[in-house]
């Protein structure tokens, strides 16, 4: 396996994790055939002109979209025990971490992969139980004849979701705890945050790596990337599935941004407005 760190903001990051060809297993597991065939069904309802199944498809991509771009993030990457089941050697030797050294500074990427690591764990875990708990009580639903029980099938995909990030945050820890992790700055990445970062600070852009990071590190919250970036990203790291993980991650990132700019302003004006009566 190979880990990309995108920035994607100049606070926040995106972990993404993607096999390398001797890491993908010849016989896929039960639950991959399951995953599998959840998803052609998925796209099979996608087809449909109408009906139930459009609506139910329209609805889940909706809530998709509003799932949490770090979850996704942890999700790609696979759990600590199925990594060793594909490669007996995974847990001896180094990973590659391939991110722009203009935009991250090498030595804060331990710290900085630790804090994605952990800051969700316990959330991960509560939301599992939560959803794998209350799922079983919606089965009475399933007696009602040709609408699937959304209830059951919702709740049990959002268990899954969390019980795989909830792995790949304990993986990724595990990488960081052991020293197991090998930050490579790919030249074709810092060409991208160059042209972007010296955007969005109003800095020249060859300004020096060292420099950039800095003025970086010393900025208000600022988003970094466009939504065309993503599929340059996906091109440059040979990773396809980055494009739409990067897109949902920008989406998410500038409305929390522009909703913070807009609480932000309406607190001036109210402050400004108490002035003016006192």
């Amino acid at each position: 396996m190979r880990l990309f760190l995108i920035p994607i903001s100049t606070r926040r990051a995106l972990i993404y994790s993607r096999p390398l060809r001797k890491d993908i297993p010849k016989e896929l597991s039960i639950l991959d055939r399951v995953t599998s065939k959840a998803a052609q069904t998925w796209a099979q309802w996608e087809e449909a002109d109408g009906g139930w199944k459009k609506r139910l498809v329209t609805w889940g991509n909706s809530v998709q979209q509003r799932i949490p771009f770090e979850e996704w993030g942890l999700k790609s990457i696979p759990s600590l025990k199925s990594q060793k089941r594909i490669d007996e050697a995974h847990g001896t030797k180094k990973i590659d971490v391939l991110y722009p050294g203009n935009s991250i500074r090498l030595e804060k990427i331990p710290s900085l992969l630790r804090t994605i690591a952990t800051e969700r764990q316990e959330f991960h875990r509560k939301k599992m139980r939560w959803s794998l708990g209350i799922a079983p009580l919606t089965a009475p639903l399933g007696l009602i004849p040709v609408v699937p029980n959304i209830p059951f099938f919702y709740l049990a995909y959002r268990g899954w979701s969390h019980w795989r990030a909830l792995n790949g945050s304990q993986h990724l820890e595990f990488l960081v705890e052991k020293s197991l992790l090998n930050p490579i700055s790919l030249a074709e990445l810092e060409r991208l945050y160059a042209k972007r970062a010296a955007y969005a600070l109003d800095t020249p852009i060859d300004t020096p790596a060292a420099e950039m990071v800095e003025d970086i590190e010393q900025s208000d919250e600022r988003i970094l990337l466009k939504m065309s970036d993503a599929k340059k990203l996906a091109t440059i790291l040979d990773a396809p599935e980055l494009a739409l993980e990067a897109e949902r991650a920008i989406v998410q990132v500038s409305a929390q941004l522009q909703a913070r700019a807009a609480e932000a302003k309406a607190k001036a004006q109210e402050t400004n407005s108490e002035k003016k009566d006192s």
